[in-house]
C-alpha cells in the first residue's frame, strides 16, 4: 500500500499516530528553517512539515519538491501550533521522516486551486489537470452519488436495468443523427440513438414492464451550456400505467435526489401546469417559478387609442418588474437594444412608470390618459416604483419574446437563485406543431406521442384546426427554468401509429423502411406503456447550483464540438477512407 490513509482523513484524534500519505504537491514553501508542503488528493489536502534539524538528505529532497510533483511521505500526526478552521484537517500536520518521490512533474500551465488562474480553453486543453481542482472534484462526485440515488430508488421500485443498442438504424426526425459507416456493408450507415426510444418500446412489448437505463445519446446540433453532442439520460418506461402512475413513480424519485443528496425537500405533490397556462404566463413552456413577473395580456386595454403600432398587431402583453421604476431613460434605452437582439427577436419596449409617489409616466403619453395607464398598470399588478414594460406582434412569438425579458430581469434582480428549488409538471402539450413554412404537421414530441384519449375524434379529422387542437398524453418536468425531463404515454396500437405517421406526412412506405419493426412489433400483444428520459448532465448542473453541465462530465466538447485535448474529430487516412467505401467533399 503506498498509503495508510488519504489527505484529507486525518483528524486530531490521530494525533501520535504514524502514518503514510501519498498525493501530489499542491505548493511547498520555506519558512525559517522549516519547509511546510501541501499534500493533496481528491479527499483533501494535509500539512507535511520538515523540521530544520531533520536529517539533511530529508531537507534537500524536501527543497526539490516542485508544484504537481508525486510523493510518498511518512511520519508522525501532531498538533497543529496554528491551526486553519478552513480546512477539515486544520487541527494537525504530519512531521515527516521520510520522502519518497514518485513522479516528477513539469510546472503545470496554470494553478490546480479552488479558483484557478487558466482560461477555459487552457483547461480544457489540459483537462486532466484541471479535473485535479476541488470544484471538479466535487462535480463529479455528486455525479456519482444521483447517480446511485437513482439506481437504489428505480431497483427498489422494481425496475431493471437493460442496456440498448449504439449502433442503429438512422430515423432523423428532429435534431441530425451522428452516423457512423459500416465496414462490413459498404455504403450503408449506422446512426447514434438520440434516445433508446423505439428499443424501450420494443422491451415493454416484450414484457419487461419496468426499465431503466443509464445511458449515452448522442444528437448533432448546435451547442450551448446545456447542451453536448454526447449526454446521458435517464432513460425509463413502464407498461400498463397512465399519465398519473408516471408522474407519481418520477415525483418520488426527484424527491429522493433532493433528499438523500442535498437534504431538501420539494413539494409533494410537485405543482402542475398546462402548457397553454405556461406560454400565456410565463412565455415558456419550461417556466421558472421562483418569481413572479407574470405576463399579462393587454391587447384590449391599449387598442383604439390612435396608437398604431399596438393597433396593427394581434397581441400586446406587458410584465411589471419590481423596483426599476428608478431605471434611468439610459438604462431603459439599453433595455429596449437588449430585446432588439436577434436572440430575442423583439422591435421595441414601450414602458410605463409607477413612480414611488404616485405620478404614472409612459414613452406613449399622447396617446393614453392617466386613468388609461393606471388600468393597464393596474391588469398587470403593477405597485408604485414597477416598470411595466410591453411588447406586441404575433401571440406566441410575443409572448415567448416577453418570457426572455422575464428570465432577464429575474436575474438582474437576483430572483434566480441557484439554492432556490421550484419544480414544476407542465402537462397538456399540444400533439402536434403546424409548420406554415413546410405546409405541413410535425410532432411536438416525437411520433410515438399518444393523443389524449378524450381528443382521439380531433385527432381522427382531417381539419386542420381540430388537429391543432388536439392535446398529448405528454409531461415534461421543469425545475428553476431548465427542462430536466420529458415522456409521454406511447401509442401501442398499429393502427394508431399508422394514423399518427399519416398525420405527419410519413407515407407508408417511408413509415414501413423507417419504423417498420415497432410497427410490427404492436401486432403481437404491445402493451399500453409509458416513460420518460431525465438529462442527467442537467440535474447534477443544477443540483450543484451551476448552469453549464461541463463541469459534471469529466471530458466534454467545446462550444464547436471539438474535444481540444485529444484533439477531436480528427481526419483519418486514405486506407481507412477507402475501407469503408466512402470520400471526402472537403477541400483541401
Amino acid at each position: 500500500m503506498y498509503r495508510t490513509h488519504t489527505c484529507g482523513e486525518l483528524r486530531i484524534v490521530n494525533a501520535g499516530q504514524t502514518v503514510t500519505l501519498a498525493g501530489w504537491v499542491q505548493r511547498a514553501r520555506k519558512l525559517g528553517g522549516m519547509t511546510f508542503i501541501d499534500l493533496r488528493d481528491r479527499y483533501g489536502i494535509t500539512q507535511i512539515v520538515v523540521e530544520a534539524d531533520a536529517d539533511p538528505a530529508l531537507v534537500e529532497t524536501a527543497s526539490s519538491l516542485g508544484r504537481e510533483f508525486v510523493i510518498q511521505v511518512t511520519g508522525t500526526v501532531v498538533e497543529r501550533e496554528s491551526k486553519n478552521a478552513k480546512m477539515p484537517t486544520g487541527e494537525i500536520e504530519i512531521r515527516i521522516s521520510s520522502i519518497n518521490i514518485l513522479n516528477k512533474s513539469v510546472t503545470p500551465p496554470f494553478t490546480i486551486e479552488e479558483n484557478s488562474d487558466g482560461g477555459e480553453d487552457i483547461r480544457a486543453k489540459y483537462r486532466y489537470l484541471d479535473l485535479r481542482r476541488p470544484p471538479l472534484q466535487r462535480a463529479l462526485a455528486l455525479r456519482h452519488r444521483l447517480a446511485q440515488e437513482v439506481r437504489n430508488y428505480l431497483d427498489s421500485k422494481g425496475f431493471l436495468e437493460i442496456e440498448t443498442p449504439y449502433l442503429i438504424k438512422s430515423t432523423p426526425e428532429g435534431a441530425r443523427d451522428f452516423v457512423v459507416p459500416s465496414r462490413m456493408n459498404p455504403g450503408e450507415f449506422y446512426a447514434l440513438p438520440q434516445s433508446p426510444q423505439t428499443f424501450k418500446q420494443l422491451l415493454m412489448v416484450a414484457g419487461y414492464d419496468r426499465y431503466v437505463q443509464i445511458v449515452r445519446c448522442f444528437r448533432d446540433e448546435d451547442l450551448r451550456a446545456d447542451r453536448q453532442p454526447e449526454f446521458t439520460q435517464i432513460d425509463c418506461e413502464m407498461s400498463f400505467v397512465e399519465q398519473e402512475d408516471v408522474l407519481e413513480m418520477f415525483e418520488g424519485m426527484m424527491r429522493s435526489m433532493f433528499k438523500n443528496a442535498l437534504g431538501v425537500d420539494i413539494p409533494n405533490p410537485i405543482p402542475r401546469m398546462s402548457w397553454y397556462d405556461a406560454m400565456d404566463k410565463y412565455g415558456s413552456d419550461k417556466p421558472d417559478i421562483r418569481f413572479g413577473m407574470e405576463i399579462h395580456e393587454v391587447t384590449s386595454l391599449v387598442k383604439g387609442h390612435g396608437f398604431g403600432v399596438f393597433d396593427a398587431e394581434e397581441y400586446v402583453g406587458a410584465i411589471s418588474a419590481p423596483g426599476l421604476a428608478a431605471y434611468t431613460r439610459k438604462q431603459v434605452d439599453e433595455l429596449t437594444e437588449w430585446v432588439k437582439r436577434p436572440q430575442v427577436g423583439a422591435k421595441g419596449l414601450v414602458y410605463i412608470r409607477v413612480n414611488e409617489d404616485g405620478s404614472i409616466k409612459s414613452s406613449v403619453d399622447k396617446f393614453y390618459s392617466r386613468e388609461d395607464l393606471e388600468a393597464i398598470a393596474s391588469a398587470v399588478e403593477a405597485k408604485k416604483g414597477d416598470l411595466v414594460l410591453l411588447m406586441c406582434g404575433p401571440k406566441r412569438k410575443t409572448q415567448t419574446r416577453l418570457g426572455v425579458l422575464r428570465i432577464e430581469l429575474g436575474g438582474r434582480l437576483g430572483f434566480r437563485d441557484p439554492k432556490v428549488f421550484a419544480p414544476l409538471w407542465v402537462v397538456d402539450f399540444p400533439l402536434l406543431e403546424w409548420s406554415e413554412e413546410d405546409g405541413r404537421f410535425y410532432a411536438m414530441h416525437h411520433p410515438f406521442t399518444a393523443p389524449k384519449p378524450e381528443h382521439l375524434d380531433w385527432f381522427m379529422s382531417n381539419a386542420k384546426e381540430d388537429l391543432e387542437r388536439v392535446c398529448a398524453n405528454a409531461y415534461d418536468f421543469v425545475l428553476n427554468g431548465t427542462e430536466l425531463g420529458g415522456g409521454s404515454i406511447r401509442i401501442h396500437n398499429a393502427d394508431m401509429q399508422k394514423r399518427m405517421f399519416e398525420v405527419l406526412g410519413i407515407g407508408p412506405e417511408e413509415a414501413d423502411y423507417k419504423f417498420g419493426f415497432i410497427i410490427n412489433a404492436f401486432q403481437y400483444g404491445a402493451p399500453p406503456h409509458g416513460g420518460l428520459a431525465f438529462g442527467f448532465d442537467r440535474i447534477c448542473a443544477l443540483f450543484g447550483g451551476q448552469e453549464t453541465i461541463r463541469d459534471y462530465i469529466a471530458f466534454p466538447k467545446n462550444n464547436q464540438g471539438r474535444d481540444v485535448m485529444i484533439d477531436s474529430p480528427s481526419k483519418i487516412d486514405a486506407v481507412q477512407m477507402e475501407e469503408l467505401c466512402i470520400a471526402s467533399t472537403v477541400k483541401e
